[in-house]
């Protein structure tokens, strides 16, 4: 049985559909388990400046909420509670992060299509959690 879900988040559709997918893994009337929907801030580069990047850093945490806010609502109409959570960092090892220290039992993550040159250089946030989980992972195309 799963007790806690991280569902990895960042507005985009594949996320929204991961979203979606952690809705329906709930069954009415049994026991629900904990779905916490987890954003990641990833700073800018480290050499702009102190201020700038908090600023940026920021305006991404109350982007985040407002778009958390709207998952609660959605899911609170499907009578589902869910947790948020914004850390600021790099997406895959946040993610990996708080799923380890968070006990969770399935983490579900939203797949991007990104050619296969894109992926090879900019890595990719799906595969990394793939790789490293230390639970079961469930990738949303």
């Amino acid at each position: 049985m799963m007790k806690r879900i991280l569902v990895a988040y960042d507005g985009s559709d594949a996320a929204e559909k991961a979203f979606d997918f952690a809705l329906g893994t709930v069954c009415p009337g049994a026991v629900q388990p904990d779905i916490i929907v987890f954003s990641v801030v990833q700073p800018p580069d480290a050499a702009a400046a102190g201020s700038a990047v908090e600023i940026v850093v920021n305006e991404m945490k109350r982007y985040y909420d407002g778009l958390l806010k709207a998952l609660r609502e959605k899911a609170a109409e499907k009578k589902v509670e869910v947790k948020t959570e914004v850390a600021v960092g790099h997406p895959a090892e946040e993610i990996l992060k708080f799923a380890k220290e968070g006990y969770c039992d399935m983490i579900v993550v939203g797949q991007v299509g990104k050619s296969k040159v894109e992926t090879w250089l900019l890595g990719s946030v799906s595969r990394r959690v793939v790789t490293y989980a230390p639970c079961t992972v469930v990738v949303v195309k």
